[in-house]
């Protein structure tokens, strides 16, 4: 069975730490979104400027491409926003079986979370468009994790969620 996961939310719940230990816990490859960002996305977010439809676009075309190589070769997990359904149907077109992992959380506890962060350029001056932004995925489309608590507990549900979908190995 090939999993193909995107761990995806707004800014500060976390795809990144749980991704890592979701994909570890399921003998997966993990990729980091924003690895694929261009310099100049990279640059507007570091401003706190929000990024458009048309500044994301290439960036969901090429992880469209790694899950698609992905679903030839095994799986893997992708931390990745993706916080419109426009742009999860652009993330995954022609990857079959794709689900997603939809991390949230209080604005508060996500404000805390990005506050504390160092040395990533996504601040917490993006956090309020990202939350405008944001279409929560439906329950056939997503399994949702509360990234409130604890990282093992966050993890452990994770974990339990994608496999009692059938999304991950047993």
């Amino acid at each position: 069975m090939t999993s193909l996961l995107v761990v995806m939310g707004v800014s500060g719940t976390g795809k990144t730490t749980v991704g890592r230990l979701l994909a570890e816990r399921l003998g997966l490859p993990f990729v980091e979104g924003d690895d694929f960002h261009d310099p100049e996305n990279v640059a507007r977010m570091r401003a706190g400027q929000p990024l458009d439809d048309a500044a994301r676009g290439p960036w969901l075309d090429r992880l469209n491409g790694v899950l698609r190589y992905a679903g030839a070769h095994g799986g893997v997990v992708v931390a990745c926003s993706a916080l419109t359904a426009a742009y999860r149907r652009r993330l995954t077109v022609g990857a079959k079986g794709v689900r997603f992992v939809f991390l949230h959380a209080d604005e508060q506890v996500l404000r805390r979370r990005i506050e504390a962060r160092r040395g990533h350029y996504a601040g917490v001056a993006l956090l309020p468009s990202q939350l405008a932004t944001l279409e929560p995925p439906s329950r056939d489309e997503a399994v949702a994790v509360d990234v409130s608590g604890r990282v093992d507990e966050v993890v452990d549900h994770a974990v339990r969620a994608v496999r009692d979908t059938g999304a991950a190995p047993a």
